[in-house]
């Protein structure tokens, strides 16, 4: 095992590639035509020997960078002394009223200040928008949006009328490229030029051949009409705010972004904003539920350095994953007398099998006792994944029992971390993390796949813990998004709290979550923050909380991709209330430095 590799990448790299094929995350970020790998590094020094190698290198700011490296290669590559930690991509997903309603945005646009977010650059990071649409454009009919970086198409060459050649820079014989920003290798960037060319064409075909960026699912459009839309029908948050839209890559069918195309587009706007001397503010609304939600992954750490860097603002929705049953966790310490809690049977009934087993054990004044975790899968799931967190000072012998009644010990060891067990017609996959510098907390992952059918067993699944030495007791099991799993899988008695998704856990970003103004209540699927006095590392150690503000999140009216206006509902259409939000304050920010001045 390598303490520089994450576990999941450790478990992908000793996993054949068509058992890989089969998993929810393990083949994320592998390009099976090319047989390499994508992947996330924190490093010192310099990188540039890599491409000897045949390693491609991109880098970010902050001492990040984004490799594609060929598979045999990736154990050489770590070997690397510059190479501190290394992570593979993970796949995030976007998790009717006005949106300046019952928010206390009038307050501050229908009275002095009457602040529109003037000289700020809102960034939305998302599906790509509608860029025709009069919401993100000025009085004159040009537009709002300063640059379109489109991820998802390919650099390619135009053809040039005679016309054009003054608002396009040229190449040989009439023809320029079109080519990704300056640093980048994929994608396409327009500026206001080439967008105001476009919306200046006679018909659609002419737009579209001019420029061929389109938000097919139109979440992108919507969160940034509710943060700086404006027409004469709509209003936005920030309305005189500048636009600067990044439409993520869509690498697979399921057309969801990854944690890289996230990463590159951060990086982008960031420099742009500094390109323009402008401050800006970073919509980012969507999340991941893989990790230990501690602020200690990758991208969260990246996310802190970046807020760091001119004068930016990331806000990121808490996600939807409240109420979803992904989530429980417990503690194996308990007051005498004190009873279950939360997804936890705090109980010492045996399982069949073992002398000693269900019996409690006492530790100061509290009593370590055995806790059955309880896990519902529906019919027809193709593939689950469970991830296990804990505190390597705990030990703990973990049982896991089938929905018929098939029963195995995990072993508490294993060379290499990876171990494999049939229950049923079902093959789990399990990896036993080790201690590494950039991942603290102890993860131990499960991942099933059918045998010999296209399902998994459905039914109840059982996870049982009994204590061995205890200092903490604390356990935190996640299920991946309820987007990509069945309706009824998910846990008994799950807890809500620690639901956040992933990056909303970083530490120095404006996590957001939605409330309900219908019932004045934060809204239950919304991702909740943290109930747990006991935590000792991540955010909750240093003295934060998450989320760390809510606004409306049912029923936002909102800009739709066929001209009209449709409510949405998700913290993914809150948190662009709070982006517009920033905006305003950053633009009173700025005021008051000139006045001072």
């Amino acid at each position: 095992m390598n303490q520089k590799l994450e576990d999941l990448l450790q478990l992908a790299l000793q996993t054949p590639e068509d058992v890989r094929a089969r998993t929810d995350e393990l083949n994320i970020g592998f390009d099976t035509a090319t047989q390499t790998w994508e992947l996330i590094v924190k490093y010192h020094g310099n990188l540039d020997n890599l491409r000897i190698l045949g390693v491609r290198v991109e880098y970010l700011i902050a001492g990040y960078a984004i490799l594609t490296v060929p598979e045999p290669l990736v154990e050489r590559m770590v070997e690397l002394e510059e190479i501190e930690y290394v992570e593979k991509p993970k796949r995030y997903f976007y998790g009717a009223e006005m949106p300046t309603y019952n928010s206390c945005v009038a307050q501050v646009v229908l009275r002095e200040p009457f602040l529109t977010g003037k000289g700020v650059l809102v960034a939305i990071l998302d599906s790509g928008i509608d860029y025709r649409l009069s919401e993100f454009r000025k009085p004159d009919g040009s537009t709002r949006i300063r640059y379109l970086w489109d991820q998802s198409l390919l650099p390619e060459e135009e053809t040039l009328s005679e016309g054009d050649n003054n608002t396009m820079e040229q190449g040989t014989e009439g023809r320029r490229r079109r080519r990704p920003p300056a640093g980048f290798e994929k994608g396409v960037e327009f500026d206001s030029g080439q967008i105001n060319l476009a919306l200046e064409a006679a018909t659609q075909q002419e737009q579209f051949s001019l420029l061929p960026s389109v938000d097919t699912s139109g979440h992108g459009t919507a969160v940034a009409g509710i943060a700086a839309g404006n027409s004469s029908s709509y209003q936005g948050v920030a309305t005189e705010a500048e636009l600067l839209i990044v439409k993520l890559g869509t690498p697979d069918v399921l057309s969801f972004p990854r944690t890289t195309e996230i990463m590159r587009a951060v990086t982008y706007t960031i420099r742009k904003a500094i390109e323009m001397k402008m401050p800006v503010v970073i919509n980012l609304s969507f999340g991941n539920t893989y990790g230990a939600h501690d602020g200690t992954s990758l991208l969260e750490r990246f996310l802190d350095n970046a807020s760091e860097v001119g004068r930016t603002v990331i806000c990121v929705g808490a996600g939807n994953e409240g109420s979803n049953g992904g989530h429980v966790s417990g503690n194996l310490l308990q007051e005498p007398d004190q009873g279950s809690r939360g997804g936890e049977r705090g109980d010492t009934e045996s399982i069949p099998g073992g002398s000693g087993r269900g019996v409690p054990s006492r530790i100061g004044d509290a009593v370590a006792r055995p806790v059955s975790v309880e896990l519902a899968v529906a019919g027809y799931e193709r593939s689950l994944n469970v991830q296990l967190w804990k505190n390597y000072c705990d030990e703990y012998r973990i049982y896991l029992r089938s929905p018929g009644g098939q029963e195995a010990q995990l072993p508490k060891m294993v060379n290499g971390g990876k171990y494999t067990l049939r229950l049923e017609q079902t093959e789990i996959l399990v990896y036993f993390g080790q201690p590494a510098p950039y991942a603290v907390p102890e993860e131990i992952y499960f991942e099933m796949l059918p045998l010999d059918r296209n399902y998994i067993n459905s039914g109840v699944w059982t996870i049982r813990l009994e204590p061995e030495r205890v200092v903490t007791g604390r356990y935190y099991f996640y299920l991946p998004s309820a987007v990509v799993r069945s309706k009824g899988t998910g846990f008994y008695r799950a807890t809500p709290e620690v639901t956040l998704t992933i990056p909303a856990t970083a530490g120095k970003v404006i996590s957001v979550g939605a409330y309900d103004s219908t019932y004045e209540a934060y809204a239950d699927f919304s991702g909740r923050g943290y109930a747990d006095a006991n935590r000792t590392i991540g955010i909750v150690a240093a003295g934060l909380a998450k989320p760390d503000l809510a606004a409306p999140g049912v029923g936002i009216l909102a800009p739709d991709i066929y001209g009209g206006y449709s409510p949405f509902t998700g913290t993914s259409f809150a948190t662009p209330i709070v982006s517009g939000s920033a905006a305003l304050l950053m633009e009173w920010g700025e005021g008051v430095i000139i006045r001072l001045r």
